[in-house]
C-alpha cells in the first residue's frame, strides 16, 4: 500500500546536495507549545500531540549525525564529512501540512561557512565526534559529543532492538514517522531575521528504540525549550540514509508550494 512515506524524489536543480548520513541518532523532548509558537511566523504552528499522561505537547528533536560524502550537484568530485546536529522542532502549516521549524545547525567542518555567507543559514561551526557500535543492523551504544560558543552538547544513548512503532502520542507507526523521520520541507529564520525554506528527500527509515543514559543539549536549555534533566520523549537510531537537499532556500512570506 502506498503511503505519504513513498512520496518519489524531485527533480534536482544545479545547486542541489546529496549525502550519506550515518549513525543518525534523533533525540526527541516534549516540550510547552506556547513556548515555541513565540519563535514562529504566523503561518505555523506547533503540531502538538496528546502525550498518555493526558498533557499536550509540541515536540522538538536534535539530530545528530556524520555526513559521509557531502557534495553539491554542481562540483560532484568535491565531498566533505563531518558531523552535523540540527536542533528542529515539528510544526503543521495553517492548512495542516507537517514540516519542521529549524533552531538552528552544528557542523564540525569549515563548510559551515558556505550556508552562512550564500543564505544567511544558522549554522554555527562546533567541533564534534560521533561514535556508534552496531551489530547485526542494531546499536548497541550511540555517543556524541561538541564544543563550540553554540551548540555544545554531550550525549549517551543505549541501543535496543525495538522497531520504531508507535510513540507516545501518535495514531499509529506511520504517523510517528510522518511527523519524526520523514518530514520533507524545512523552515528556518535567517541570520537578518527573513524566514526561508527549503526541501529534502529521503527514502523511508526503519528506526530502532533506544534509550537516554545521559544528555545535555546547550542550545536547548539556553532557548528555554527543555529543563536541565528532562529525560527524553524518545530516541530513534538509524545506521544509514541517503538524503536529497534542494538548495537554494527560498525566501517566504507563507508556506512552500506543493
Amino acid at each position: 500500500m502506498t503511503t505519504l512515506l513513498d512520496t518519489p524524489p524531485m527533480p534536482l536543480g544545479r545547486l542541489a546536495a546529496l549525502t550519506t548520513l550515518e549513525d543518525i541518532a534523533i533525540v526527541t523532548y516534549d516540550i510547552d507549545p506556547a513556548r515555541l509558537a513565540r519563535d514562529l511566523p504566523a503561518w505555523l504552528v506547533p503540531d502538538v500531540v496528546t502525550l498518555a499522561d493526558g498533557r499536550d505537547r509540541a515536540l522538538i528533536s536534535a539530530v545528530t549525525f556524520r555526513d559521509v560524502d557531502f557534495r553539491f550537484r554542481l562540483a560532484p568530485f568535491v565531498k566533505a564529512g563531518m558531523v552535523q546536529t540540527n536542533y528542529r522542532a515539528y510544526v503543521r502549516t495553517r492548512d495542516g501540512r507537517r514540516a519542521v521549524w529549524f533552531h538552528g545547525s552544528t557542523l564540525s567542518s569549515e563548510l559551515v561557512r558556505v550556508p552562512r555567507l550564500l543564505w544567511r543559514m544558522p549554522w554555527s561551526k562546533a567541533p564534534a565526534t560521533v561514535d556508534a557500535v552496531w551489530e547485526a543492523g542494531r546499536c548497541r551504544s550511540w555517543r556524541a559529543r561538541a564544543v563550540g560558543p553554540w551548540g555544545g552538547h554531550e550525549v549517551t544513548v543505549e541501543g535496543t532492538d525495538e522497531p520504531m512503532g508507535t510513540l507516545d502520542g501518535f495514531a499509529d507507526a506511520t504517523d510517528t514517522a510522518l511527523a519524526l523521520t520523514h518530514p520533507l520541507a524545512g523552515y528556518y529564520r535567517r541570520l537578518d531575521g527573513r524566514v526561508a525554506g527549503y526541501r529534502v528527500w529521503h527514502a523511508p527509515m526503519h528506526p530502532t528504540r533506544g534509550r537516554v543514559l545521559h544528555a545535555r543539549y546547550d542550545v536547548l536549555e539556553d532557548l528555554g525549550l527543555v529543563a536541565p534533566g528532562q529525560a527524553a520523549h524518545s530516541v530513534l537510531l538509524e545506521r544509514r540514509s541517503d538524503f536529497h537537499i534542494h538548495m537554494p532556500p527560498s525566501l517566504l512570506d507563507g508556506p512552500l508550494d506543493d
